[in-house]
Parts: C-alpha cells; structure tokens; sequence
C-alpha cells in the first residue's frame, strides 16, 4: 500500500484553512473502512487518506513545524498502512465499563492468534499484531495490525478466542471496493 510522503503534507496554518473540507472527506473515507466485529471490536482499515489525516491532526493540534518532528510523525502513523498486498488496520476493543474492561483485558491475552480476515473459499488470514502492544499482563484497548491478504480483498473480518468472543462480519459491497481501490495502490 502506499506510503504517505512529505510533500503531501500541509503546514499546519494551511491544514487549518482546509480542515472542515478535508475531515469530511477523510470521515467518509473511515465510514467505508470501519467494520464492527461482535459488540466489542471494530477494525479501521487504514490507507493513505486516512493516515495523512493523522498526521496533519497532529501537526495542528501540537503545532509541529520542525522538520525532524514532522518526519518522526510521518514515519510513526506510515507503520499502520500495510506493505505491498498487506491492509492495514487499528483494531479498538471498545469496553465501556473500566471495571469490565481492565479484567477482560488480561483474560484475553490469547487474542492477537485469534482475529482474521476472512478471504474468498473460506481462508482465514489471521492477523499480525504489533509485539509492541503487548505486555504479559494484560492487552492494549488500540492495536495496529496488518493482515497479509496477498492482495486479496477480503469478505469479512473475524475473531475465534475459545468461545469467549466469536464473531464475524461480512463486508459491504462499499468496504470492498474501498478496499480493492487501497489494495491497488
């Protein structure tokens, strides 16, 4: 997938200028990319619309105009995109209840083995997972994980933990198009 470059960012005072316009966009473009897996996960496929916002929302709300911190940034959100024939996606566990959340959290250290995307003739692609995100008690509520679907638009994404939290969702005719157009870049 295609990597944002450096000459594709606005200065801050610019971005500012543009910024209803550009959100809009970008919001529609996440409206295509997000899918909700069960009650408690939701995958945002990200691409290079979708991470050049990031980037620019961090330029502007930390006032970032030094080269080198504009580069760390680029460089940071640039490692959610795929590589060639590779989606990206952050992975939320959305638990509103802290309590609830903390103890599922640390009961399902088995998870990162247990999300796919589901390609056509029933293949799973399970999901690799950022080591960074993972400690030995208890997993991150935000990972960043790629699924090599080998240039593949998949029609679902899923979870098989042990009974604990199954699910599956099939993508939209939309979320595979929009997939298809990021796949191909």
């Amino acid at each position: 997938m295609k990597h944002v470059d450096r000459s594709s960012l606005l200065d801050y005072v610019t971005y500012e200028e543009r910024r209803d316009e550009i959100r809009a966009r970008v919001l529609e473009e996440k409206r295509l990319r997000r899918v909700h897996v069960g009650e408690v996960l939701t995958f945002l496929c990200e691409n290079a619309d979708t991470v050049r916002y990031q980037v620019q929302e961090m330029m502007r709300a930390e006032r970032i105009i030094k080269e080198a911190d504009i580069r760390h940034e680029l460089e940071t959100y640039n490692e959610l995109l795929g590589g060639a024939g590779e989606l990206g996606c952050t992975l939320l566990i959305e638990i509103g209840d802290p309590v609830e959340r903390a103890a599922k959290l640390g009961a399902w250290l088995e998870l990162p083995w247990h999300i796919y995307a589901l390609l056509e003739g029933r293949e799973k692609v399970y999901a690799r997972f950022d080591d960074r995100q993972i400690s030995d008690g208890r997993l991150s509520s935000v990972h960043y994980i790629k699924f090599d679907v080998r240039g593949r638009v998949p029609v679902a994404f899923g979870v098989d933990l042990n009974g604990e939290l199954q699910g599956e969702t099939q993508l939209s005719g939309e979320t595979r198009d929009a997939l298809r157009r990021d796949l191909a870049s």
